[in-house]
């Protein structure tokens, strides 16, 4: 019979508690990594946050020094983990890699640490975000790209004067293209338009063909040197309201111009200087009276010679205030018109103004200043005027585009007794995307000529809408319609144009 102690009790007491302690341990270090830091443990001086939730070697859990317990314990017999190295040690448990697998990659916390940068606040309308670029057109012609468009369509025209009325339909046909170099240095670029005009009902009065093309030639002289060669023809028929129109004419005059010029610009720091040379040629064909009869318009035909100087100061790269002087003298084939008048002429200006540039929402220029025209006839009385000039383009949205022009000129007049006449020009057109495939169009101008050595004043309004919808890349379907009104100077129009037309674009 074995008879145990009061001394032996106490120790079996012992026992048994130090190892329900240890057990206690083995079941809690589970929870203890589960607190472990999702980033790997780091090889810097600072502790993960596993080293600091770990307790060490030098301190168990019941805080007595850690000793490990005699293996004949009761607790430890009954512990899965007493041959793991970790509960010998006291560290925390972790999983035991593959023998082929590659170590854990070691993150340096003293280096920075690469977070994904803010993509920033969505735009509110999407209509703001840049656009994917297109497929680009056109036709390739060596270092040339040729963009032309045709567009066919069929329209309508009334008109109204001092109380009768005519209408026509006609087809019209209008030809567009542009051409462009694609140099490394220097660039040439030729823009050209042409439309004609068919009846089918109506009869041939009104047809008004009109073409127009002109040539840009900038030469790179040196970097602050730019040369531009320009040339141009244009031709077109005189309305029947025009000053110079032939009363009851079934045809009226057709315009040729033509047009030449050389410039250069100069950059010498912040000032910026111009001088320019133009030609200029206009030849008229005859007019056609309704009962057959031909009018020569040949004492109309001259030549002219102009030359401007122009000097800005740039205040900044989007304000550059300038002044311009410029001179020119026309000359008339015929020293006499028919009416017995020498025409010829000298001109002299001086004006004034700023260009601006603030990027794609605003460009342009904007002058005033003085013409003065002096006759070779003393009988003609000089015209002289303060004149208005200018441009601008501003795109309030992407999307909307709206052009702003005005234009003040001197026109010669063929009235007897009469030298000429001064023309204030206002134009005014709007772009708008309404949707990616559709454009909605909206144009107006007004024509203000002063007759201010004899005559009536007169007004020319027009204002027109359009719609243009793309099918696709190379087919466009267009819709216009256009009012036209002419008040004073003994002229009374109304006039309305619509159509519809397909354009096919490469």
């Amino acid at each position: 019979m074995k008879i145990i102690t009061r001394t032996g009790r106490t120790r079996e007491r012992r026992r048994t508690a130090a190892g329900l302690l240890f057990a206690c341990s083995a079941l809690a270090t589970p929870a203890v990594a589960q607190t472990a830091s999702p980033f790997p443990p780091q090889g810097g001086s600072l502790p993960s946050v596993a080293d600091a939730t770990a307790p060490t070697s030098q301190t168990t859990l019941g805080g007595g020094t850690g000793t490990q317990p005699a293996s004949g314990t009761a607790g430890a017999a009954d512990d899965p983990n007493r041959d793991d190295p970790n509960v010998a040690t006291g560290a925390v448990p972790g999983p035991v890699p593959d023998a082929d697998q590659e170590p854990p990659y070691e993150e340096d916390l003293n280096q920075p640490y690469e977070q994904p940068l803010d993509p920033g606040a969505e735009p509110i309308d999407a209509r703001e975000q840049p656009r994917e670029p297109g497929d680009p057109t056109g036709i390739r012609l060596g270092s040339f790209l040729l963009r032309p468009t045709v567009t066919n369509g069929v329209n309508t025209e009334i008109t109204r004067s001092n109380g009768s009325e005519r209408r026509r339909d006609y087809f019209s046909t209008v030809i567009r293209g542009t051409l462009s170099s694609d140099w490394s240095r220097h660039s040439l670029t030729v823009t050209g338009e042409g439309t004609l005009e068919r009846n089918f009902r109506g009869g041939d009065e009104g047809e008004r063909p009109e073409a127009n093309i002109d040539a840009d030639l900038r030469l790179d002289l040196a970097d602050d040197t730019i040369a531009h060669i320009t040339g141009g023809y244009s031709f077109s028929r005189e309305d029947d309201y025009d000053p110079n129109a032939i009363g009851g004419a079934t045809t009226q005059s057709g315009v040729n111009e033509f047009t030449g010029g050389l410039s250069v610009e100069r950059d010498l720091g912040k000032i910026h200087g111009t001088a320019a040379l133009d030609l200029s040629r206009a030849i008229y064909t005859d007019a056609k009276l309704s009962d057959g009869t031909v009018v020569s318009m040949k004492d109309r035909n001259r030549s002219g010679i102009d030359g401007r100087l122009r000097l800005g100061y740039e205040l900044s790269p989007a304000l550059i205030p300038y002044v311009e002087v410029a001179t020119g003298h026309t000359f008339y084939d015929q020293k006499r018109d028919n009416s017995g008048y020498a025409r010829s002429s000298q001109s002299y200006a001086a004006r004034g103004g700023v260009e601006f540039d603030f990027g794609e929402k605003l460009r342009g220029e904007i002058g005033t200043g003085y013409e003065f025209v002096d006759y070779e006839d003393s009988r003609l009385k000089s015209v002289n005027a303060i004149t208005f000039n200018g441009n601008a383009i501003w795109s309030p949205q992407r999307g909307t585009d709206v052009n702003l022009g005005l234009r003040t000129t001197v026109q010669d007049s063929t009235t007897p007794g009469q030298s000429g006449w001064v023309e204030y020009q206002a134009t005014a057109g709007l772009t708008h995307e309404m949707r990616d495939h559709l454009v909605a169009r909206l144009t107006g101008s007004s024509t203000y000529r002063d007759f201010s050595s004899g005559g009536s004043d007169e007004t020319v309004w027009v204002a027109g809408a359009g719609l243009t919808w793309a099918i696709n890349r190379y087919l466009d379907l267009t819709g216009d319609v256009e009012y036209e009104q002419a008040d004073g100077g003994g002229s009374d129009e109304r006039i309305v144009r619509a159509g519809v037309g397909l354009t096919v674009k490469r």
